[in-house]
């Protein structure tokens, strides 16, 4: 048990609705909860026959309790989220999945409107369909919009430099209004129509193109006739496969799949009467068994985060019960502003969607487990490959990118025995007099990686792994050693062996010891997984680096360009290919360049 005198603080908890954070000896907060009756939720911890090894793990850290009286459970829970969300205490089971969803987004305030992906703050002057499961599912449906409306999808600076058509309109996918093929009335019908399809009003849309190809045909212009049939059966085509009807308004179905330790959560999407599509998410259950208590966790996160897009259905189908039922609807219609229905005991199609949420939750796990029983085959191929009884569980991999060593960027890969930890992944501006040497980069990058792991208390690879030959090996060991962690991590270099072929690498290590695994090693097969993805990694990374340099540069060049003129240059012509093709007066239209400075830049440019 732990130091915590948990008899006289419960002698004077109070017995109302509130939160409790649980505080280790440093002042960390290691779980935050709520509770109907802050004692008696908070005196169950310390009962002993308690049977969860987490919960008995948890009160053996703690050495002080702080509580926050509410006025109900579901202002609690409210503020439950709030803290958990901002503590990410690691007791709590947490979403690790908190991208925000995607939605179509129609600039509506423009002249010739443009369809495009869009995820972040809606704002005015546009209108936003979604939201959409997942971003592919946006881009199949922009295809689509493309395809059968010809709208456009340029950025409005690619759009204003455009002096004859593009590829997409080559294609039939753009009626070009850039250089005047299309009258702003026709191409605002397009565009309203692409709207009506995507707000699901698809039957008006195909009685509008039926209407339209008739007259069409009447008028005799059988050119356009042709056009709208084919958009006509585009659409049909579409509405044959692309929705279940189920003649209902917005509602989630929620089902929740556990096993070893694992969870799986799908929710099924159905907006408008259809099923949309469905999301897949794999929380953090933190050791966590009770399938109903991961469920409630999630749901409270999922629906009262802080998103920009909030996700508000009618109704929220479960696949079970959840204790906390009761509070979660009263916060969420006290958040949302509405009435919400939760339930799990229904019938008919209700029943039905929710077995189809639960068997796609069941198939998610199923290929989860698989995949994690061959990395964990891969890792166990790694310890005997390296004859090691230390077992292997974490490897970080570093790799250099750079072009004649300017703008080079160090990359940090992690993986674990699930696979790539994305969230872990970290990039290194490295410093310039090291950037042309990836001996000293590397030891630049590895050494700032571990000091900081050191100072905060982090979690340390059992393995380094470090993209090159003997000599970064040998460079990523002394770091190591400086450091002093010669006895808790391993290192090991990835080369070419002496072959040079794909497939038969080498591996050394600082003992001097070389190996080269057959190309159809487990072990190896690993390792050039995690190499390659710091190889990626670290390529995306100067791109980045190197495109925002140029932009930058180039600029900074010119007498006169300052950050806010660069910044409105850059907003209005998108790059310096547009800036240079523009004419003086063109480039005089952007906000806080005058005539004056704009002939300067058109000389700059054209000297």
């Amino acid at each position: 048990m732990s130091d915590f005198d948990a008899k006289h603080f419960l002698t004077h908890c109070a017995r109302k609705p509130g939160v409790y954070r649980m505080l280790d000896g440093d002042g960390g907060v290691l779980y935050v909860g709520k509770a109907r009756n802050l004692q008696a939720r908070l005196n169950s911890y310390f009962q002993k026959n308690v049977s969860s090894a987490k919960t008995r793990a948890l009160v053996g850290r703690i050495r002080d309790i702080q509580t926050t009286v509410t006025g109900s459970e579901a202002e609690a829970l409210l503020l439950e989220q709030s803290l958990i969300k901002e503590l990410k205490p690691p007791y709590n089971i947490l979403l690790r999945d908190d991208k925000s969803y995607p939605y179509i987004r129609i600039t509506s305030a423009d002249r010739f409107p443009r369809v495009t992906f869009h995820r972040g703050t809606r704002r005015a002057g546009s209108q936003y369909f979604g939201p959409y499961p997942s971003g592919g599912a946006v881009r199949e449906a922009l295809s689509l919009i493309e395809k059968v409306f010809q709208v456009r999808n340029c950025s409005d600076s690619y759009f204003r430099n455009r002096t004859r058509p593009c590829l997409q309109h080559q294609i039939n996918r753009c009626t070009a209004p850039c250089v005047g093929l299309v009258s702003e009335a026709d191409y605002a019908r397009q565009v309203k129509m692409a709207a009506d399809f995507l707000d699901g009003r698809s039957r008006e849309v195909v009685e509008q193109l039926s209407d339209d190809m008739e007259a069409a045909s009447l008028a005799l212009e059988f050119e356009k006739a042709a056009i709208l049939r084919d958009q006509l059966a585009a659409i049909q085509s579409v509405q044959q496969k692309q929705y279940a009807e189920t003649g209902q308004g917005d509602l989630d179905v929620v089902a929740i799949e556990t096993r070893h330790g694992l969870a799986v959560i799908e929710v099924l999407m159905i907006r408008d009467g259809r099923i949309l599509g469905h999301r897949t998410f794999r929380p953090d259950t933190r050791g966590e068994e009770d399938s109903s208590e991961i469920l409630e966790a999630f749901l409270s996160q999922y629906y009262l985060g802080d998103r920009e897009d909030p996700v508000k259905p009618q109704e929220i189908l479960l696949s079970m019960d959840i204790a906390g039922a009761e509070a979660l609807q009263q916060a969420l219609e006290s958040q949302w502003g509405k009435k919400v229905r939760l339930a799990w005991r229904v019938r008919s199609d209700r029943a039905a969607w929710i077995t189809m949420a639960q068997t796609n939750a069941q198939q998610s796990m199923a290929a989860e487990l698989a995949a994690r029983e061959h990395m964990e085959a891969r890792f166990l191929a790694l310890e005997t490959l390296l004859e090691s009884s230390d077992p292997v569980r974490r490897i970080e991999c570093f790799d250099i990118s750079h072009t004649q060593g300017e703008k080079a960027v160090a990359s940090c890969v992690v993986f674990d025995q699930q696979g790539a930890r994305k969230q872990e992944y970290r990039h290194f501006n490295v410093n310039p007099a090291a950037g042309g040497d990836d001996y000293e980069a590397l030891e630049e990058a590895i050494r700032r990686r571990y000091q900081r792991v050191l100072k905060e208390q982090g979690r340390l690879p059992d393995l380094l792994l470090i993209d090159g030959g003997k000599g970064q090996m040998q460079r990523g060991w002394k770091v190591i050693q400086e450091l002093e962690l010669e006895t808790r991590v391993r290192v090991m270099g990835i080369g070419k062996g002496p072959s040079r072929r794909p497939g038969f690498e080498a591996l050394y290590l600082p003992c001097g010891k070389e190996m080269i695994p057959g190309p159809a090693d487990s072990a190896l097969h690993l390792l050039q997984q995690v190499r390659d993805e710091a190889h990626r990694f670290a390529l995306t990374g100067h791109r980045a680096r190197r495109g925002k340099a140029r932009k930058q540069s180039t600029l900074d060049e010119i007498p006169g360009i300052g950050p806010k003129r660069r910044k409105a240059l850059l907003t209005h012509f998108g790059g310096l290919k547009q800036m240079r093709n523009a004419s003086a007066s063109e480039l005089a239209r952007v906000p806080g360049i005058n005539a004056q400075m704009a002939q300067t830049l058109y000389d700059w440019f054209h000297q």
